[in-house]
């Protein structure tokens, strides 16, 4: 019998007592020249989560009926932590801690199941050791390759492998040095045994132009080719789209409707018409792009379509959902083309209630286009622009009349908003970062923010009233523990939250950081503090829009849920069917996986800006930049550059000339053992590039100087003293209408055999 079958039947006896390896192998009769099979047999089953060893190195076997399930993420350090699924004993409150010893091969992503040990960390966090990987979250990777002793090795990308994969015969693929590849494993790493894997495709030479790009589509899995037979699909709707043809539609071609996208948007999906009548009531027109019309359910589009659950918008390139004949052709609402629309129009009231909602399948042609920055320019000076025939100046001044009201009685009835301001980058020529900065969100920006709100939110009221199943766009309330975490982060910094479960204290307290040295941690916090938006068919609401309910409507282009909501309103609404819906267990599918490619698509446009924004920062080695501490953990401070939004770390080693620091976890800070000076979130410091890994994705910083002084009053405390209040409505007077007129360190990585 093998030594695994063995030690498992031994294991399964009703009368084992758990015991050291060495132990074991004296029962089961092994001599001391054999007894390293022993060992390695254990090894084995730890990782395959069949046996367990705890810390006194007894071994046990696993009971998988006390396991519970959750989403694991490692770490620099090699340690995880594992999110726990619902549901979950009512004591855990937070994540469960794991060693690295007690990972087994799990790796980031994965699904797994995790057992409760008896220890705890030093603050009292719960650990937890893994017993078996359920699904994984891949098996592909991304990394460079080199050669050692006439084999081939990768290393990984990122973090989670400190040490290289082995992928056997050198040159395989005709792979070269620092080539990035992708591979596929065969075996993970464990504490105890090195990966292996085959090389299954080069991408290019590392630093290479483009190269970037290719290894996060291959890194996540995203699908860059459509079937044939979606292509096909396509290209016969082209032929066959004629733009006379209305019949059945409402005719809208001569009204005067535009949109407002950025400047360098490739599709368009949303348009917008406005009427204000003699009553002080607004008519507003919300017009989506009628992919519906296109996309028929179980078509090869169609199922493209759902596969890829969404467009990926990365920065040098898009992924869309649609093949482009139709995402920047025939379902693109382009200037002066007839376009097919799904529209939604809303009468509101003068205060902004509305009163009446009606749906209609359209015919519009778009009388301009505009982007944020021309709309911007027209609002703050609209005697600049005489070329605007006066229907579309007209136009534009009730947008921004009617979103002024809409905004302001949105936050009346307890919205939130966060400032966490997206990065743009900007590239030259050859594709390569040419600068960087924080994206604008200015009221041009706002004006299209409130409708294609409130279209969402009167096609889910009135779908709900109507009694039918659909895919919801909810947003769970925080846990009360969350919301307590939260509140006892805000008073370390030496702010106040007397009321955590009261929307105007916590917007109050995001308007107060909003523009400070503390907007980054406190308004990343209390994100942190929330549960995602999902799709989803439970009737939750939506807590962050303060919304009953709530569903994606506005971009079928680039999202398959509003393609759901599409169809139902066709059957539903506009051909009167008797129609409940899709069944429960169908839309709860359908949210998992639209759910899920969403952060998928989220986390690796992320990912990429990250990288392109590090490659940018090579150039800056040696120089020196302002910034604030956005960080504090036990091994360093993490500070966000003031000039160029690039974060890095400064590792607690390199503030050594300053003093020896010590972390204190209450106050959120280190703390010079000599000096008492406190290094905190919020600290305006200058600091020097010294280090760019973008194989591992770091940057590394080292302090130059103190801006201000570390031990006077806090950012808190100026901002108590100042509070900085950010208006929910602009109320500046609308600009008169104009005369007629026609964006941890540099560790080198082992290479274990």
């Amino acid at each position: 019998m093998a030594v695994d079958a063995k030690l498992l039947e031994y294991l399964s006896l009703p009368n084992y007592e758990p015991m050291t390896v060495k132990s074991l192998a004296k029962k089961l009769g092994y001599k001391k020249k054999v007894r390293d099979k022993v060992d390695q047999a254990v090894e084995r089953l730890v990782t395959e989560g069949k046996v367990q060893v705890d810390p006194q190195g007894l071994v046990h076997p696993t009971n998988k009926s006390h396991a519970l399930r959750g989403i694991l993420r490692k770490v620099s350090t090699g340690n995880g932590y594992v999110i726990l699924q619902e549901p979950k004993p009512a004591h855990l409150t937070e994540d469960l801690f794991i060693d690295r010893r007690d990972l087994g091969d799990a790796q980031t992503g994965d699904e797994v199941a995790v057992v409760l040990l008896k220890r705890r960390r030093s603050n009292g966090q719960q650990c937890g050791r893994i017993i078996e990987v359920i699904q994984r979250a891949t098996n592909r990777f991304v990394g460079t390759y080199f050669e050692e002793d006439g084999q081939g090795y990768v290393f990984v990308d990122g973090k989670n492998y400190e040490e290289a994969i082995w992928v056997g015969d050198p040159g395989a693929k005709g792979a070269r040095l620092d080539d990035k590849v992708v591979i596929e494993m065969i075996r993970f790493p464990t504490q105890y045994a090195v990966g292996e894997a085959v090389l299954i495709e080069v991408l290019g030479a590392r630093g290479q132009a483009g190269v970037d790009t290719l290894s996060i589509i291959h890194e996540y899995g995203l699908p860059t080719e459509f079937s044939l037979e979606a292509v096909q699909q396509a290209a016969h709707l082209m032929e066959k789209f004629d733009e006379k043809n209305l019949e059945g539609r409402m005719d809208l071609t001569h009204d005067p409707i535009v949109t407002i996208d950025p400047a360098t948007a490739r599709d368009f999906d949303d348009a917008i018409s406005l009427t204000e009548t003699e009553n002080g009531h607004f008519h507003l027109g919300v017009h989506i792009a009628d992919v519906s019309h296109f996309v028929q359910p179980n078509t090869p589009l169609d199922r493209d379509a759902y596969i890829r659950g969404t467009s990926v918008y990365l920065p040098t390139r898009v992924i869309p959902m649609l093949p482009e004949v139709l995402s920047n052709g025939l379902a693109s609402l382009q200037e002066g083309r007839v376009r097919f629309v799904k529209s939604v129009f809303i009468e509101f009231n003068p205060e902004g209630i509305p009163v009446d909602v009606r749906f209609a399948n359209s015919a519009i042609k778009v009388r301009k286009r505009f982007s944020y920055e021309q709309v911007m320019d027209f609002l703050l000076h609209p005697e600049n622009h005489p070329e605007l025939e006066v229907a579309v100046s007209t136009l534009l001044l009730r947008m921004q009349k009617l979103a002024r009201i809409l905004r302001s009685r949105r936050f009346s009835r307890g919205a939130l908003e966060l400032s966490m301001p997206e990065i743009v980058l900007q590239f030259n020529a050859e594709g390569r970062v040419a600068g960087a900065e924080e994206a604008v969100n200015d009221e041009s920006h706002q004006i299209i923010e409130e409708f294609m709100l409130a279209a969402n939110i009167a096609v889910a009221t009135e779908l709900n009233a109507r009694g039918v199943q659909f895919l919801r766009r909810i947003h769970p309330p925080p846990s009360p523990e969350k919301v307590q975490a939260f509140q006892k982060f805000i008073e370390s910094l030496g702010l106040e939250l007397p009321q955590a479960q009261s929307r105007e204290s916590l917007q109050e307290l995001l308007d107060q950081t909003a523009g400070t040295p503390l907007q980054r941690s406190v308004h990343f916090s209390f994100l942190r503090s929330l549960q995602q938006a999902e799709y989803s068919p439970e009737e939750m609401g939506h807590y962050a829009l303060a919304a009953d309910d709530y569903c994606h409507f506005t971009s079928p282009i680039r999202r398959y849920p509003d393609l759901t909501i599409h169809r139902i309103i066709d059957r539903l609404i506009l051909r009167g069917e008797k129609y409940g819906g899709e069944s429960y267990e169908h839309l709860m599918k359908a949210g998992l996986h639209c759910s899920e490619t969403e952060r998928r698509a989220e986390r690796a446009e992320r990912e990429l800006k990250r990288l392109k924004l590090l490659e940018y920062m090579e150039q800056f080695i040696g120089k020196e930049f302002d910034a604030v501490v956005t960080g504090v953990e036990k091994f360093g401070l993490f500070c966000q550059c003031l000039q160029v939004p690039a974060e890095g770390m400064i590792h607690i080693s390199d503030l050594s000339d300053l003093d020896q620091f010590y972390y204190d976890r209450d106050a959120r800070c280190l703390v010079g053992k000599g000096t008492n000076l406190r290094l905190r979130l919020g600290l305006l410091v200058r600091i020097r590039i010294v280090h760019v890994d973008l194989d591992r994705r770091e940057l590394d910083m080292k302090l130059v100087k103190l801006l201000e002084s570390a031990n006077e009053a806090s950012p808190a405390a100026k901002i108590r003293k100042s509070p900085r209040k950010v208006p929910r409505n602009n109320s500046r007077k609308p600009a008169p209408a104009p005369r007629s007129s026609k964006n941890s360190s540099g560790n080198k990585r082992k290479r274990k055999k």
